[in-house]
């Protein structure tokens, strides 16, 4: 039997289902929703590849036809001229608004695929299908959708809920390792930033479950989605809380941007160095112990994970230049940074209080490890 978590979000609430062979059961969950038997499937080719038979031969099963449009991989899709492609292909499919559109694949078909789905008729429903680890435990999940923008990542979007999440913990077998310790990333967040009793956990589970057991895969993915769901049934929209979910994530989009959005660094890998240089920012800053970040990176290479700025392959930007990139950053108030800080491993805080010197000084002292 599948795991359930509810997000609730009153009359907008919906559940996210979590375990091995969902794809198989997808008409099952989805036929509820349908007001005409027939959805539109959007993917990326290589997803497609692996996964849209399954998902295809359940919807045929319970009686729904389909329509897939398949983009190509990567992170240049979130971007505008796939946006527009994506838009008028479900205008010439005749979505209309009491429809069903499927986002299959990763973070990057989820984010571009619900914000067609929120500007689309001013508004119709998706159902997420997050194929990859990144997209289960964290941006499948939330209502967050968007592009990228030459000036920064996720710099224009909106929030529109998913109906519903399914996410088939089997896929996770077909994903690169490297693609595996990305989404591992995000996992290693929620215990950084709110659950020091799943840190703890992930230090004696992560390899096995890197390793492929899946009742660990599990319970790492529903113990991640239970934390998000709470989280954003508190604040939807990001007004407080919900801005800690964005610890690393200041230093990880200026990381992304400096090393063009590419292969170089993967979402998942920025976020972890970032959470490791958000914890050494704070020992400097006297709010935890040294001992924490250091903790943090012994369990990232534990993991054979990135986590410091050595590990990106290239040239990086000096601190200046890394500081210019963060500016740019969603989370910017009245021209100041807001940053995730922490006080102890599981316990996060959002401030604005965190001087630019300092922050210069733990960039300098990380890109100096880089010679």
């Amino acid at each position: 039997m599948p795991e359930t978590v509810r997000v609730a979000l009153g009359a907008r609430s919906y559940d996210i289902h979590i375990g091995a062979a969902l794809l198989g059961e997808a008409g099952h969950h989805i036929t509820p929703l349908l007001s005409r038997p027939r959805v539109a499937i959007v993917s990326d080719a290589h997803v497609a590849a692996l996964h849209l038979a399954a998902l295809t031969d359940s919807l045929e099963a319970a009686g729904i036809t389909w329509s897939n449009l398949s983009l190509p991989q990567g992170e240049a899709t979130k971007s505008w001229p796939y946006l527009t492609q994506t838009v008028e292909w479900l205008l010439e499919e005749q979505v209309e608004r009491g429809d069903i559109v499927i986002a299959l694949g990763g973070g990057v078909i989820g984010d571009l695929v619900g914000f067609a789905s929120a500007i689309l008729r001013r508004g119709v429903r998706f159902v997420q299908v997050p194929t990859s680890l990144l997209a289960q435990v964290d941006s499948s999940v939330g209502g967050k959708t968007g592009i990228n923008a030459a000036q920064g990542k996720n710099l224009i979007g909106a929030f529109h809920q998913p109906s519903l999440v399914l996410a088939d913990t089997r896929a996770l077998g077909t994903l690169t390792p490297r693609d595996f310790r990305a989404g591992y990333g995000e996992v290693v967040k929620y215990g950084l930033l709110g659950d020091a009793e799943f840190f703890d956990w992930l230090e004696t589970n992560g390899p096995a479950l890197a390793a492929g057991d899946m009742a660990l895969r599990i319970e790492a993915v529903r113990r991640s989605c239970r934390m998000k769901a709470d989280i954003v049934a508190r604040d939807e929209t990001e007004q407080g809380e919900r801005a800690l979910l964005n610890l690393g994530h200041t230093f990880c989009h200026a990381l992304e941007a400096a090393t063009g959005y590419s292969d170089r660094l993967l979402h998942g890998e920025g976020v972890a160095i970032g959470c490791a240089l958000a914890f050494e920012t704070s020992a400097r800053l006297g709010l935890c112990s040294q001992e924490a970040p250091s903790r943090v990176r012994a369990h990232l290479k534990n993991m054979k994970m990135k986590a410091d700025l050595s590990d990106i392959e290239g040239k990086l930007p000096d601190s200046d230049g890394l500081i210019a990139l963060m500016m740019q950053d969603k989370k910017v108030t009245s021209g100041k940074l807001n940053f995730i800080m922490a006080r102890d491993i599981g316990d996060a805080f959002v401030t604005s209080d965190v001087p630019r010197e300092v922050v210069e000084s733990v960039l300098t002292d990380a890109l100096s490890q880089r010679a």
